[in-house]
């Protein structure tokens, strides 16, 4: 049975997944105690099958978690309707369309200021920390009212909580969690009272403020909601867009196609960076009720997995799935899952990196890797390290 722990699996999962692929039903993982959807059919399913929730269990002892169990469970992420239902209609009052698309002249701005400093260094340059990582974690320190001299303290703290999506994170992992959450939490409640005190024109402020018959956020799900932006807002983009970028540069007829038509295959090229190599692979949820999945029942209060990077190279949705194609169309990839948990941060992540892809493209056009990339040393969330590129 696959190990979401091996080596060699987080380096290249994608031949294990195909295997499982092949009973064409979730199977069983005995270790993990969790069903496996591997199929772009059953995978899809999970995320939308109303028998299945997404239920949080606090981790214990309490007296370590509080901070990071109610970050959680006050969360979009983790509740199911009817609170779920409250709670996105209250964050999407303020964090709407109409809102993350008016951030396109600043996200241009940011991303050329980028690129400036990077033509100033000359020479070799790191794609995630030079430029994945910080157009995201600033875009979205921005919306939310973040003041750009703690911006470098966002990203840490989303990395720490996130390790713990993974299969059996270890101690050290748990106890960076826990701090992380506590001084996150605690970094929110402070701004959120100065807004309170003295509004300003950011989401701290609006989320404040967004009522719907009567209702509001408490201030814990203000809080929980914040958090999960951050990391909505920026975990997809960084990982989605370094992995992208990375199977780009090692197959040399698409990135020459790229680069001959940057502006007309940078919508289509996106859509494959999510696909090819998914920044998200493993989503779990709970059975609320027994239900069925392609012949598999699944009892009330077992769990089943979402491989979201299986089902999105399943040989029959995807003609030639294992091959990276910059105009792939349609594209019917569930990289940002589906269902009533599909990601909060979806177009936003998806803007970033419609703006910064041909901006890249345009300012280095003879853009290739330096040396071999550092992979990220985790399977559920699943991105680089670095990626030492030159032009």
């Amino acid at each position: 049975m696959i190990d979401f722990r091996n080596s060699e699996v987080i380096e290249n999962p994608y031949p294990h997944l195909a295997e499982l692929r092949k009973f064409d039903k979730p199977i069983w993982h005995p270790e993990l105690n969790v069903f496996l959807a591997a199929t772009h059919r059953d995978a899809n399913e999970v995320l939308r099958n109303k028998g299945l929730g997404r239920i949080y269990q606090d981790r214990v002892p309490e007296s370590e978690w509080q901070v990071f169990n109610w970050l959680h469970s006050d969360s979009i992420l983790d509740s199911e309707p009817p609170k779920h239902t409250r709670l996105r209609g209250l964050v999407l009052k303020a964090f709407n369309r109409n809102r993350i698309e008016s951030l396109r002249p600043e996200i241009a701005r940011i991303t050329d200021s980028l690129l400036d400093e990077i033509s100033n260094k000359g020479g070799v340059f790191d794609l995630i920390s030079d430029y994945a990582e910080p157009l995201p974690v600033k875009v979205i320190a921005l919306l939310l009212g973040f003041p750009p001299e703690d911006e470098h303290l966002l990203r840490p703290w989303s990395q720490a909580i996130v390790k713990m999506y993974e299969v059996n994170p270890p101690l050290d992992h748990q106890r960076e969690a826990q701090k992380a959450a506590q001084e996150f939490a605690d970094y929110v409640h402070t701004l959120m009272e100065k807004r309170k005190q003295v509004p300003q024109n950011d989401l701290i402020t609006e989320l404040t403020q967004v009522h719907e018959a009567g209702d509001r956020l408490s201030t814990h799900e203000l809080i929980a909601t914040c958090v999960l932006l951050l990391n909505a807002g920026h975990e997809a983009s960084v990982n989605g867009f370094g992995n992208g970028m990375v199977s780009l540069l090692q197959n040399e007829a698409q990135r020459d196609l790229l680069i001959a038509n940057p502006d007309q295959h940078s919508e289509t090229a996106v859509e494959e960076f999510l696909r090819y190599d998914s920044p998200l692979q493993y989503f779990e949820r709970t059975a609320t009720s027994d239900i069925e999945i392609s012949g598999v029942a699944i009892k009330q209060g077992q769990k089943i997995v979402s491989l979201l990077g299986s089902a999105n190279r399943d040989e029959s949705v995807f003609a030639n799935s294992n091959e990276f194609d910059v105009t792939r169309h349609p594209n019917p990839h569930i990289g940002f899952g589906a269902g009533i948990h599909f990601c909060i941060g979806a177009p936003l992540a998806r803007l970033e990196m419609s703006v910064s892809l041909p901006a890249l493209i345009k300012r280095f056009p003879n853009l290739s890797l330096a040396q071999d990339p550092i992979r990220r040393e985790t399977f559920s969330l699943r991105g680089y390290e670095k990626v030492l590129v030159k032009n």
